[in-house]
């Protein structure tokens, strides 16, 4: 616990839940962060939509038994479960089948900076349509810096095979227009445990994904690969169970922009990992990228922004872990 001292009991208890939220924003990046390379060995042997499919069934059945090992309230009105539809075509169906299609033709490092323009869409569509959020400048000066540190990160070659598979480019960015609106429409589901809505909406997902993979493909003569294997119950477990139950709590603790910011952090959290562990080298070009991405973060999150300005101030001693 954080012990704050010269702050008052309630913004004490407001920056030790927000610190906490913003370490569950990291673990969110580092779970969908891994997603591109987890696809990328998949779809080697197994095809988009079967897995799809397999994805979301293996998550949905995982998190129903920790829905009813927990007890939670299902809801079971009409409405819910219409707009539970709508956010799982928005938020799984459409965004999966597009980016799994889209990395067939479409190298890892430039559909990982495709895929990171989801906050401008959020940005964009909040301001001019929804405005459920307060939108500033300064979180579009966040949006645009976190967009720049992603490219200094992944590498400025990445965007050299940009219009070269026009179709898979396209792909990649419809199904980030997707998880934007997708992420604004999350929510309304506030009130539900997000194991719920996570488990609900995966099993729309799965019942229409699994049987649509033998229409348009034909999964019983596939033979994947161990590792396409290994790659996919990865997936489904790490990148898709628990990473929703995750993301439909930050929806509604940091807003639709603020959880949006993911999709700059999963690349400072890859470059960390990649310090920490492998021994990569600190370029002046990976440093530009991770502060830009730190700058856009804490512009598009403005509580955490002067949560960061609260510690760099602190003088030494004041807290304590």
């Amino acid at each position: 616990m954080i012990k704050m001292s010269n702050l008052p009991p309630t913004s004490q208890m407001h920056s030790v839940s927000l610190a906490r939220e913003l370490i569950m924003l990291a673990l969110l990046s580092l779970l969908w962060g891994a997603s591109y390379g987890l696809i990328k060995i998949a779809v080697a042997t197994i095809t988009p939509v079967t897995l799809v499919g397999v994805r979301v069934l293996i998550a949905a059945s995982l998190l129903w038994i920790v829905v009813l090992y927990r007890r939670c309230h299902i809801p079971t009105d009409l409405r819910t479960w219409r707009a539970f539809c709508l956010q799982a075509a928005m938020g799984y169906m459409a965004p999966f089948t597009m980016i799994t299609w889209g990395q067939q033709f479409v190298d890892s490092g430039l559909a990982g900076i495709l895929n990171s323009t989801t906050p401008i869409f959020v940005f964009i569509i909040t301001l001019l349509w929804t405005r459920q959020e307060q939108v500033s400048f300064e979180k579009g000066i966040g949006v645009l810096a976190g967009l720049g540190g992603v490219t200094f990160l992944i590498g400025f070659d990445a965007l050299k095979g940009l219009g070269s598979d026009v179709f898979g480019q396209l792909a990649i960015t419809g199904a980030t227009v997707s998880y934007a609106f997708a992420m604004i429409y999350g929510r309304r589901f506030h009130a539900i445990a997000p194991e719920v809505t996570a488990a609900a909406t995966l099993s729309i997902a799965a019942a229409i994904m699994l049987p649509a993979s033998f229409i348009v493909e034909n999964p019983t003569d596939l033979t994947p690969s161990r590792d396409s294997i290994f790659a996919l119950v990865a997936l489904a477990t790490l990148s898709t169970a628990a990473a929703f139950v995750l993301y439909f709590r930050l929806v509604n603790t940091l807003g639709a922009l603020g959880t949006s910011s993911v999709a700059y952090s999963r690349a400072a959290v890859s470059v960390v990992i990649g310090v920490a562990l492998l021994n990569e080298m600190l370029t002046w070009q990976v440093m530009a990228g991770f502060i830009a991405i730190l700058i856009g973060v804490a512009a598009i999150n403005q509580r955490a922004g002067a949560f960061f300005k609260y510690l760099l101030r602190r003088p030494a001693g004041k807290a304590a872990l």
